[in-house]
């Protein structure tokens, strides 16, 4: 029996010590694993490359973990499950968003099922009334359920009362029960139309950037190798922390054309080390 050829993304992807990769739209699509997606994993763990994780999901990394492995992606794949929600509870109790937290502070979250975990983590009552919130977390969406109105509805009076936000997943676009739809960066944003103040964490921000390295020990970002399949997100991310960078093409970018993706990166001024239709 001969042993499977190493994909083009191991064979390249080996050559650096660290690797920060995406998960939905480049390991799963929130359903299956994409095919090869396990198998790259393990093949880079067997060289010795240090495998992490590095999610735009405004919950923890040890929640997303859980529902990798009943996707199929064991813990032994990888070294560290990083999410731009750890990153924001490092950043907020180190005190690094100026921004002030007490325990009398009311806390709205609105994420993508009815989970505050963040929140909680950080000692706040929860709230659902706009008109009692003083801090509004923005970690996820229900843009498959809910329109971008209905959002605009809720945020309306927090926005006129000038309470901070903390968006915890900078993502417009996502898959939402197997489609695509608008994520809590587009949440965000619209907050930011209203009047709203937005703090940002996670991917294309560098604070995610440096808790995952400070995790990796990476001697440099140029030891480490970013992948994922946004231009927005992940390439720029990438790009601006000084990392080389990956775009794989079975994501939110899938369907444009070569002349639509050469578009898109020059929009954003910057171009992938590599381009990649799968694992």
């Amino acid at each position: 029996m001969h042993n499977r050829p190493h994909s083009l993304f191991v064979t390249y992807a080996a050559a650096f010590p660290v690797i920060f990769i995406d998960q939905f739209g480049v390991l799963h699509d929130g359903r299956q694993p994409y095919p090869g997606a396990i198998e790259a994993l393990r093949a880079l763990k067997a060289r010795r490359v240090c495998v992490i994780i590095f999610s735009n999901s405004g919950r923890p990394g040890k929640t997303n973990a859980l529902r990798m492995a009943e996707l199929g992606f064991p813990a032994d794949l990888y070294d560290h499950f990083v999410t731009s929600g750890d990153a924001a509870k490092s950043a907020l109790t180190l005190g690094e968003t100026r921004m002030s937290l007490s325990p009398s502070m009311r806390c709205m979250t609105i994420s993508s099922s009815e989970a505050h975990e963040l929140a909680d983590d950080l000692g706040l009552a929860s709230t659902k009334e706009p008109e009692e919130t003083d801090l509004l977390l923005i970690t996820g969406s229900q843009g498959d359920k809910i329109s971008l109105e209905a959002y605009e509805h809720l945020l309306l009076t927090m926005a006129a009362r000038r309470v901070p936000c903390l968006c915890t997943n900078p993502d417009k676009i996502i898959f939402g029960n197997g489609r695509l739809c608008f994520g809590a960066g587009a949440i965000a944003s619209l907050y930011e139309k209203l009047g709203g103040e937005v703090k940002w964490i996670g991917k294309p921000y560098s604070a995610i950037y440096d808790y995952a390295a400070r995790l990796s020990r990476a001697e440099a970002p140029s030891d480490i190798l970013c992948v994922g399949d946004s231009v927005e997100h992940d390439i720029v991310g990438a790009r601006n922390f000084g990392a080389s960078a990956a775009l794989v093409r079975t994501g939110i970018l899938a369907h444009l054309s070569e002349s639509e993706l050469a578009k898109a990166c020059a929009s954003f001024g910057v171009v992938p080390d590599i381009i990649l239709r799968n694992l």
